[in-house]
């Protein structure tokens, strides 16, 4: 199906090369489509060859983007006979480095901010439509993290792309979450080594458990709602009575700082907000990870923060916390998606699904909390936000995917009832299978280790006291305002 879309408003799309691939590992036949949005953003489409169920899915990608990984969201979506498409959002590289590619390139800047994104979808509609001879009947966007960001960003700037949106952990801001990452491993790391090893972080994360375990009700080795954890690093410093099972003094002032929200001397917030107590084993939190290296967040500073970007020549020692974080507005203009305003979303009747982590070590879970907060107010209140949008806070659950959560939700499913049939989510059923998956995995016919609910923000799961504690079906809704 190589096809020239050049004429395809607000997004000049080639298709550079087609294939058919025969059908396998339950996936229908469908071809393969990979091409390019004018001036150089790269999509890869898959379309049922026979079983198109009608229907348009975009799936974001995460990090830095630059490559076709996060296709992998397809392969369930495709099965169940979506047409699914995933782009590099206008540019080459590492998913969690090297950003060389936006130095002094405004239009791959302009590209990852928003731009990818918007003309991605309307290239996917486009080649639907020369494909099948018809236009899809509903179109969906589900993404996690960057990808997260890029279903805000759809939202919030162009409300008719999509009839549904799934947002999952949203990297909110760039800036504030780089500079976080440095200021973070600044505060974690000493002369180059990480302060805590496998074995710290586990004595830390146990005493947290053991702290607060039963906040949910029942006893299961998982926080349920970290708003109910009062938890002090200091309580568990080694003594002359103590000298196992603790952390030293060095260690505790880390974590307390890994719990706290960075400031400037004039008592501004930097960064994110706090990580909530439950988020240190996380893949992504106090452990030796890739975030925490320099080729991470140092690189977004020399080529894609200031405006002009330093260049490689800049190391993130340089930043002066007191005064540097003024000097990225263009920036936070061009990438951030926190405007609480979906009103335009609302009124095109778009459905939002919004989703966090309450393990997430990575991206601080309150940033969300934060924006839902604001979306409320600005929306109109709990009552009018919820007739279109909702968060859930997922117990325990990492990332995007895994944790010892019930992290494995049907995302999918909840945003097409919502959308086509008008039912919204009361809860999400969380089942947890493993402690870690890629994202996009199907666990098929498998049978859940355990269940849980997960309501509607500020709502929050709690063991009624009897039955199988690990049956959602045991756990009622209680109130817990911040």
């Amino acid at each position: 199906m190589a096809a020239d879309l050049m004429a395809v408003p607000d997004a000049p799309t080639h298709v550079t090369s087609a294939r058919l691939v025969a059908a396998a590992g339950g996936k229908p036949a469908y071809c393969e489509a990979e091409g390019m949005v004018a001036p150089q953003v790269g999509i890869l489409m898959w379309l049922p060859a026979q079983s198109w169920n009608g229907k348009f899915l975009m799936a974001g990608c995460g990090g830095y983007c630059g490559m076709f990984t996060f296709m992998a969201m397809c392969q369930e979506p495709l099965k169940r006979g979506y047409a699914c498409i995933t782009t590099d959002m206008g540019h080459k590289g590492q998913e969690l480095g090297g950003l060389e590619w936006a130095y002094n390139n405004p239009q791959a800047v302009t590209d990852f901010a928003y731009r990818a994104t918007h003309v991605t979808a309307l290239a996917g509609k486009a080649i639907i439509r020369q494909f099948y001879g018809k236009s899809a009947a509903r179109s969906y966007f589900i993404g996690c993290s960057c990808g997260g960001r890029q279903a805000l960003i759809e939202a919030e700037r162009f409300p008719y792309d999509f009839d549904g949106i799934v947002v999952g952990a949203p990297a909110i801001s760039y800036v504030d979450i780089t500079l976080d990452f440095g200021m973070r491993a600044q505060a974690l790391y000493e002369n180059g080594k990480p302060l805590f090893d496998k074995q710290s972080i586990g004595i830390l994360g146990n005493a947290v458990i053991a702290k607060c375990d039963m906040n949910d009700g029942v006893k299961d080795g998982q926080i349920g709602d970290p708003r109910l954890c009062k938890f002090d690093p200091k309580d568990i410093v080694c003594t002359a009575d103590a000298r196992s099972n603790c952390l030293s003094a060095k260690q505790a002032t880390a974590a307390a700082a890994f719990y706290a929200e960075q400031k400037s001397a004039s008592g501004v917030t930097l960064g994110q907000r706090a990580f909530p107590p439950g988020t240190e084993t996380s893949t992504l939190g106090m452990a030796d990870t890739p975030i925490l290296k320099p080729t991470f967040y140092e690189d977004f500073y020399k080529y894609l923060a200031f405006v002009p970007n330093p260049g490689p020549a800049w190391r993130f020692e340089q930043f002066d916390p007191n005064a540097d974080y003024k000097r990225m507005g263009m920036t936070r203009t061009l990438m951030d998606a926190g405007n609480p305003d979906l009103s335009r979303f609302k009124a095109a009747g778009g459905k939002l699904i919004f989703h966090h982590g309450w393990g997430d070590g990575g991206l601080s879970p309150f940033n969300s909390i934060d924006l839902y907060n604001k979306i409320e107010r600005t929306m109109g209140g709990r009552a009018a936000t919820q007739e279109f949008l909702r968060l859930f806070m997922v117990p325990d659950a990492d990332h995007c995917s895994g944790g010892k959560g019930p992290w494995s939700i049907d995302f999918l499913t909840y945003i097409e009832n919502w959308v086509e049939r008008a039912e919204a989510p009361e809860l999400l059923i969380g089942a947890h299978y493993a402690d870690s998956a890629p994202l996009g995995t199907s666990f098929g016919n498998a049978k859940p280790q355990f269940t849980r609910p997960i309501f509607p923000y500020p709502m929050a799961a709690r063991y009624s006291g009897a039955g199988d504690p690990n049956d959602a079906a045991n756990f009622k809704a209680v109130p817990i305002e911040d």
